[in-house]
C-alpha cells in the first residue's frame, strides 16, 4: 500500500491526526473530523477533502449501480446460489432510488422487476443508455424504457441477449455500453484454472482449455438491436479469469478488471510455499481490444515480477518459467492478490480535483483465500491514469467496509458497485448488508492532489477484547465428541485457524466456522456430504469437496493443507464441536 500521495505529500500527518482524534473522541468522530466532514462517514475513511454518508441501507444483495441524467439511481441486486438461496427484501431484484429532501439520503426507494417468485434471481450489471435502463437478469440483459415521469420504468421489459452462461464459478455478467452502442458482457470462467478437476491437487490443465469458447473473455453485442443470442461467435477479447469491472476514459478506452485465480499454494504444495498462495497471483487493470488475449488459464500474473508466468496446471515451476506467456497481453496496472476487483469506474465528473480526471476507482470485494495469511482487500482504491497508462501508484481511496474483522463471512460491509452522479458525486455499493454510500468533496482548492484514505486502526488496536467465539482457550465452550478430548479439539482449532499445519479452512468457512459464499456453515449442524459423525467430517476432509453442492467454492483435499491423519482428526473434532456446540 502507497503511503504517500501522488504529489509527494505524505500521509503521516493525516495519520497522526486521525491517531490523536480516536484517543479524543472515539474512531466514527476521527474519521469524518480528519476529512472534514460531519457524523462519522458511514463508518469508512475517506481521503482528507472527502465527505460520505449514507444513502440507502439493507437493501439486499446490492451489485453494480448507475445514474440517470436526473440524478435517479438504478441498483442490480442477486441472490440464488452465490448468497447461499437467502432470502431477499421483497419486491423486485432492481431499485430506484431517489433523494427528495435535502439531508441526502434517498428518501424514495422503489423495487420492480421479476421477483424470487417469478424464478428469478436477480444479477450483476446495469447500464444506461439511449433513454433506456439495461439490466442483467438471469441468463439474459433486458432493457427497460425510462419512465418521463416518476422513476420507476414500465414493466414491460425487451431481451436484447439472452442464453448467458449461468453455471460455475463465475455465473455473473456484469456489462458496459460505450457510446457508439457497443455493449461488453463479461462472462467469467467456469473454473478456477481449466482443470478437469476443478480446484483439485496436482490435477493438470485441459489442452485445449475448451472454456475459453463460451467464458473467461469479454463478449460484444450492439445495445441497439434486440433478440440476440449468446455463442462463441461474439467473443471480442479472451483470457480473462472473471473481468467483473467496466469503465470506458473520455477518449473511448476500455478497461476491464481481472480476478486473478486462486489456490497456488493449495493445489500445487510442492511449487509454492503458502505465502506465495497467499500473495500471488496479481489482480488486474486491463485495456480491452478486438481478439486480445490476457493469458488465463495458462498464465498468471506475478506481482513481485511484474511480468506473466506460465500457471503450474500448464508446466510452470512456480513462478520462473515464462513460454507463452511472453505473447499474452500484460496488464495496465496491478493490485495485491485476492483483493477481488468487484467494479471499475474511470472518473469523468467535475466534482473531485483535477488529479482524479480520467482515473480508475476500483471497488475491491475483499479476499477470502489468503488464509492463513490476513485477509485482505474490503477497500475502494484509486488508480491514477494517463493517456490509457498507470501514471502512478494506486492509493487506498475509502477503506474501514469490513470493520474489525476483514474475513466474508464476518465483514460488516464489502465494496461492490461504483457509479458517478451528475453532479460528480460517487456512490459505492456494499452487497454484504445492502448499503449505499454517497461520497463528495468539499476540501476546496488546497486539496489538490491525490492522497490515501486515513488509516483505519487495526483490529487490536481498536478492540483490545476481541476474543474468538468459542472463549479464549480455543476449545473452551465447545462440546467433546465421542472418544475426543479438548486438547485434540484445541488443536483441530488452531489448525482451522491457520496457527498450525498450514490449515486453510477459515478462509472459506470463516474463523467463527459460519461459512461464506464459498464455504459452509459448520456451525448450523446441517450435513450435506455425511451422517454428522467424526468419521464422515474426516472422509470428506481428506477427501475434498470437488464440486459443492450449495456454495461456488470447490475444496481440495485436506484444504489444500499438507496435514497428518492426527491433524486431520482433530480437525474433525473441531468441526464435529461447532456443529453440536448449541445442542449441548
Amino acid at each position: 500500500m502507497n503511503s504517500q500521495s501522488i504529489t509527494g505529500m505524505s500521509s503521516r500527518p493525516v495519520a497522526a491526526l486521525a491517531m490523536l482524534l480516536l484517543i479524543a473522541g472515539g474512531a466514527g468522530t476521527a474519521r469524518a473530523e480528519a476529512a472534514g466532514c460531519s457524523g462519522d462517514n458511514g463508518g469508512i475513511t475517506l481521503p482528507p477533502g472527502f465527505c460520505a454518508r449514507v444513502f440507502a441501507d439493507q437493501l439486499g444483495h446490492v451489485r453494480h449501480m448507475v445514474v440517470a441524467p436526473n440524478g435517479v439511481l438504478y441498483a442490480n441486486t442477486w441472490s440464488g446460489r452465490y448468497y447461499r438461496n437467502d432470502t431477499p427484501p421483497a419486491g423486485g431484484f432492481v431499485i430506484a432510488l431517489q433523494i427528495t429532501a435535502n439531508d441526502g439520503k434517498a428518501n424514495k426507494i422503489v423495487r420492480f422487476g421479476p421477483t424470487r417468485a417469478d424464478g428469478n434471481a436477480g444479477g450483476t450489471g446495469i447500464a444506461i443508455y439511449k433513454n433506456h435502463l439495461y439490466v442483467e437478469t438471469n441468463d439474459r440483459i433486458v432493457r427497460y424504457a425510462l419512465p418521463t415521469d416518476g422513476i420507476v420504468p414500465a414493466t414491460t421489459t425487451e431481451t436484447v441477449v439472452s442464453g448467458l452462461p449461468l453455471t460455475g464459478d463465475h455465473p455473473m455478467h456484469p456489462f458496459k455500453i460505450d457510446a457508439q452502442g457497443n455493449l461488453y458482457v463479461d462472462l467469467g470462467s467456469a473454473t478456477n484454472s481449466c482443470q478437469s478437476e476443478n480446484r483439485m491437487p496436482n490435477v493438470p490443465g485441459l489442452t485445449p482449455c475448451a472454456e475459453l469458447e463460451t467464458r473467461a473473455g469479454t463478449w460484444r453485442y450492439d445495445a441497439n438491436k434486440l433478440n440476440q443470442r449468446f455463442s462463441p461467435a461474439e467473443r471480442f477479447s479472451t483470457g480473462l479469469r472473471n473481468g467483473e469491472g467496466f469503465g470506458i476514459d473520455s477518449a473511448g478506452r476500455v478497461f476491464a478488471t481481472q480476478h486473478g485465480r486462486d489456490q497456488l499454494a493449495e493445489n500445487f504444495p510442492r511449487l509454492y510455499q503458502p505465502a506465495q498462495g497467499a500473495n500471488e497471483p496479481a489482480e488486474e487493470l486491463v485495456q480491452l481490444r478486438q481478439g486480445a488475449d490476457f493469458g488465463w488459464p495458462e498464465c498468471y500474473y506475478d506481482y513481485d515480477q511484474k511480468r506473466l508466468v506460465l500457471a503450474p496446471e500448464y508446466g510452470g515451476d512456480g513462478g520462473k518459467a515464462v513460454g507463452i506467456c511472453a505473447q499474452k497481453q500484460a496488464p495496465v496496472a496491478a493490485f495485491p492478490a485476492h483483493w477481488a476487483p468487484n467494479d471499475l469506474l474511470i472518473y469523468e465528473g467535475k466534482q473531485f480535483p483535477s488529479a482524479y480526471k480520467d482515473g480508475a476507482f476500483i471497488a475491491f470485494h475483499g479476499s477470502w483465500n489468503r488464509a492463513p495469511s490476513p485477509q485482505g482487500g474490503y477497500n475502494v482504491v484509486f488508480q491514477p491514469l494517463h493517456d490509457g497508462k498507470a501514471s502512478g501508484p494506486f492509493v487506498v481511496f475509502a477503506d474501514g467496509f469490513a470493520g474489525a474483522v476483514k474475513e466474508p463471512g464476518r465483514a460488516a460491509h464489502r465494496p461492490t458497485g461504483l457509479a458517478v452522479a451528475p453532479d460528480g458525486s460517487m456512490y459505492i455499493s456494499d452487497d454484504r448488508h445492502g448499503r449505499i454510500w454517497r461520497v463528495t468533496f468539499s476540501g476546496g482548492s488546497n486539496v489538490a492532489g491525490i492522497m490515501a484514505a486515513v488509516p483505519v486502526p487495526s483490529a487490536s488496536a481498536a478492540s483490545p477484547n476481541v476474543t474468538p467465539p468459542e472463549g479464549i482457550h480455543p476449545a473452551a465452550g465447545l462440546p467433546i465428541p465421542p472418544g475426543g478430548s479438548s486438547d485434540r479439539v484445541a488443536l483441530g482449532a488452531r489448525i482451522f485457524h491457520g496457527q498450525e499445519g498450514g490449515g486453510t479452512c477459515s478462509g472459506c468457512h470463516s474463523s467463527d466456522g459460519k461459512g461464506s459464499s464459498v464455504g459452509s456453515d459448520l456451525t448450523s449442524g446441517k450435513y450435506l456430504w455425511g451422517d454428522g459423525s467424526v468419521e464422515a467430517i474426516m472422509h470428506t476432509i481428506e477427501n475434498g469437496v470437488p464440486k459443492a453442492k450449495e456454495h461456488t467454492g470447490a475444496m481440495p483435499p485436506k484444504g489444500g493443507a499438507n496435514l497428518t491423519q492426527g491433524e486431520v482428526a482433530a480437525v474433525a473434532d473441531y468441526v464435529w464441536a461447532l456443529g453440536h456446540r448449541t445442542s449441548q
